[in-house]
């Protein structure tokens, strides 16, 4: 591979790193905000409760447990924080120690994400439900002139879920259910490009102003989720849910915007091409207990597995032959959630709730940490209520904070040589340190009938 070559690959890395697994949530980028009557809970026991239809997503079993046929219509308003403080950031390829010019800033970016479930009765004594959902998302944007340009400008995630199921009660303890998944996804990614320093090894002149980088790429992959629900007596009810990992082979484009004139030579580099790329988003394993101490009180507990560790690199392939295949290591580990609540009956009406949740981030250290996914350990604490209102209607409210722990960044971009020379790690770092926080308002209006 030419010099040239190299360091087009390199800022090709920079606009791809965690394309399409991108940024997680449930510390990573999986969404678990998926009804506000859990998040008054923190989730914890969400394979368990079965309060209302939303039990579509945490555990189709549990539908059996709804005695009326049911609408639920929820929202989320995300609101997060990343800033990010510099400390050293360099893009030196020819090793004289220039430190990397530009602003600090705070890149989240807030989210408005919806879910709809809807359940019904079958003839036969089986359950019927469908979830329209969003399980994994993720939105941050800088600007163009920021510190961390040439990692990451502008990162964009949607999946939505069509979620049907079924479920049945076996006997007077035992419930199963099933599920089938149609998931979407649609990317859009962004970064600068240093032109000057890709032309001082062309020898191609300069200097010049940042190039610029979008990639854009969908999917559509399918999977399945099943899970059970045991009475173990009249006051504890223990849930296990399983959600199968989802394959997507992303089809997309890379579309870029170079200031002219150009040297001729670097002219093949910056062709408007194809990509593809591939990532299995993960499989989860909750197991989640419902306990009543009183009429009054109840307690809910949660562990919750995400094997995240098959998210080991990310490739992407271009469809013009001069560009080699971008690589960008992740070595994400499993993690683990685990969360506990209590609720607490006022009377008919109202129901108050809270819990409390550790949330584990899969980002293995501070080299593997990027500024498309800023992230590490959470603490949730979290509130709600819930309203029993005239005409079957429910109304439950949901808050939470999550105080994350301090993310560290040292990541230099790579990429993989086709010439069998193995990694070559190019002198393109991002040092600093995220100061993260987020807060979440959700709102969820159940009608039963």
């Amino acid at each position: 591979m030419s010099v040239r070559y190299k360091y087009l690959a390199a800022s090709l890395v920079a606009v791809s790193s965690l394309t399409f697994s991108l940024n997680a949530g449930a510390a990573g980028f999986a969404l678990i905000d998926q009804s506000a009557s859990g998040m008054g809970n923190a989730f914890a026991g969400g394979s368990a409760s079965a309060e209302d239809a939303s039990t579509v997503f945490f555990n189709p079993a549990g539908m059996m447990q709804l005695e009326n046929d049911q609408f639920v219509a929820t929202a989320h308003f995300i609101m997060p924080q990343a800033n990010f403080s510099n400390q050293g950031s360099s893009y030196d390829p020819d090793a004289s120690g220039t430190l990397l010019v530009g602003k600090d800033q705070d890149g989240a970016q807030p989210a408005l994400v919806p879910n709809f479930y809807y359940v019904r009765s079958l003839q036969n004594g089986m359950k019927f439900g469908v979830g329209v959902n969003v399980p994994f998302g993720l939105a941050t944007k800088y600007n163009k002139d920021w510190v961390g340009r040439y990692h990451a400008v502008e990162s964009h995630l949607q999946a939505l879920n069509i979620n049907p199921s079924i479920a049945k009660q076996f006997n007077d303890k035992l419930a199963v259910g099933f599920g089938l998944n149609v998931q979407r996804i649609d990317v859009k990614l962004s970064s600068a490009i240093d032109l000057t320093s890709l032309c001082e090894f062309a020898v191609c002149g300069g200097p010049y102003p940042d190039g610029f980088a979008d990639l854009t790429g969908d999917s559509i992959g399918y999977g399945w989720n099943a899970g059970l629900t045991y009475e173990i007596s009249p006051e504890t009810r223990m849930g296990l849910a399983y959600r199968s990992k989802v394959s997507q082979d992303v089809d997309g484009n890379a579309d870029f915007t170079i200031p002219s004139p150009l040297d001729a030579g670097l002219a093949p580099l910056f062709t408007d091409t194809g990509l593809k790329s591939s990532v299995d988003l993960p499989a989860t394993l909750s197991a989640s207990v419902q306990h009543r101490m009183s009429p009054s009180i109840s307690l809910v507990a949660d562990v919750t597995w995400t094997g995240w560790s098959n998210f080991q690199e990310l490739r992407i392939d271009y469809d013009n032959p001069v560009q080699d295949d971008t690589v960008t290591t992740q070595a994400w580990e499993d993690s683990l959630r685990i969360a506990m609540g209590a609720n607490y009956r006022l009377n008919n009406q109202w129901l108050l709730r809270t819990g409390f949740a550790y949330d584990e981030s899969p980002i293995p250290d501070d080299e593997h940490r990027t500024a498309r996914i800023p992230g590490n350990d959470r603490r949730w604490l979290a509130f709600g209520f819930s309203y029993e209102g005239a005409n079957n209607i429910t109304v439950d409210v949901g808050y939470t904070h999550l105080f994350i722990s301090d993310a560290t960044v040292n990541n230099t971009l790579e990429i993989e040589e086709n010439s069998g020379l193995g990694v070559s790690t190019m002198d393109a770092t991002l040092s600093g340190t995220f100061e993260d926080s987020a807060d979440t308002i959700s709102g969820q209006v159940v009608w039963k009938y």
